[in-house]
């Protein structure tokens, strides 16, 4: 970055504290060249006549007089300005660190929006370096499909087929996990889905701070819970049957993703919900309910050994049970739970 953007970046505090440092060494410099200037090498032999100590000053009425009030004047002016400059100063600090903890997240997210990029986008890399995330969930998060090897687990003789997986849009997923979920999904991706680790720790290419940039950047493009309900109110109705296809189904219903559903909730990445599953699960309806709007009773975003319902524990591995209640109103939330209780 060169000199002029690094002076257009700064902040006003940073621009005046600038300001202040070069007036202090202009004024320092001005002082001393000044004095040097005026001052004159005496002959030899003189010192007791011309040293400093002996030098005739101004008497009591000079000193006492339209001297000291210029001194106590500037006295007074110099203190005003810290008595009343420093509290402005603090009272913008509230405001100035909101501003740097908002300019941190804007930094971060474009950062992420850059890793998001195919590698064919023409979005400038910069030094940050694309990872190819748009190319299945589309450049700006909209959604995609990808291509995936399916091998068929009864006849392992037969080569894998090539199917078409459904990326899902992402601009609602930062509704419905929480940033350690999502740093979950993201680390250690989805076991026999398209979507593969990313974290060091999972086995991928990305840092800690390159996953931190992709959440924020997440985080970034999500719409506002109400718009996320009125688009699903449009979308689906109250319907329960098509609220489960569209919000439950890639998890719950074997072959959904790439086009060829099994059994309504007949298990996949999560349980099976057939055969009276979600009655033993959740024997009271309102465990059920708390479970989908929640992920996991009083406590949103289904944390690592969190109990739920008989016998069920809850872990981030792969990002675990998201919650609903801002994806969905409760009248939805209820006719989802009332269509897995009659599966």
């Amino acid at each position: 970055m060169s000199g002029a953007a690094l002076v257009l970046a700064a902040s006003i505090q940073q621009k005046l504290g600038a300001a202040t440092v070069i007036l202090l060494l202009l004024g320092w410099l001005a002082y001393i060249a000044a004095h040097l200037r005026r001052a004159e090498k005496p002959p030899a032999g003189s010192e007791i006549e011309l040293a400093p100590n002996r030098k005739p000053y101004f008497d009591d009425e000079a000193l006492e007089g339209p001297r000291l009030d210029r001194a106590l004047l500037a006295g007074l002016v110099l203190m005003v300005i810290v008595a009343v400059g420093l509290p402005v100063y603090w009272a913008n600090e509230p405001g100035r660190q909101a501003g740097a903890s908002r300019g941190f997240d804007n930094r971060a997210a474009k950062r992420g929006f850059i890793l998001f990029q195919p590698a064919d986008s023409p979005v400038p890399a910069g030094n940050v370096g694309k990872f190819g995330c748009g190319g299945c969930h589309g450049t700006e998060g909209q959604g995609g499909a990808a291509t995936y090897s399916l091998a068929d687990p009864v006849n392992t003789e037969n080569p894998p087929r090539q199917v078409q997986w459904a990326a899902p849009a992402l601009d609602t997923v930062a509704l419905r996990y929480t940033r350690d979920q999502l740093k979950a999904v993201l680390v250690y991706g989805r076991l026999n889905t398209p979507m593969p680790p990313w974290g060091v720790l999972g086995g991928g290419p990305m840092n800690d701070q390159q996953i931190t940039d992709l959440i924020a950047y997440l985080e970034s493009i999500a719409i506002d819970p109400q718009e996320a309900q009125k688009r699903a109110l449009e979308e689906f109705g109250l319907d329960g049957a098509k609220l489960f296809d569209g919000f439950c189904a890639r998890c719950h219903t074997k072959g959904w993703p790439y086009g060829e559903p099994g059994v309504p909730g007949g298990g996949a990445f999560g349980p099976a919900l057939t055969d009276g599953a979600t009655l033993r699960q959740f024997p009271n309806v309102a465990d059920h309910v708390s479970f989908v709007s929640e992920g996991a009773p009083g406590d949103p975003g289904s944390p690592y050994g969190k109990n739920y319902g008989e016998r069920g524990v809850l872990g981030y591995e792969g990002g675990g049970m998201p919650f609903f209640n801002k994806m969905l109103t409760p009248e939805q939330i209820e006719a989802i739970v009332a269509y897995e209780r009659g599966l």
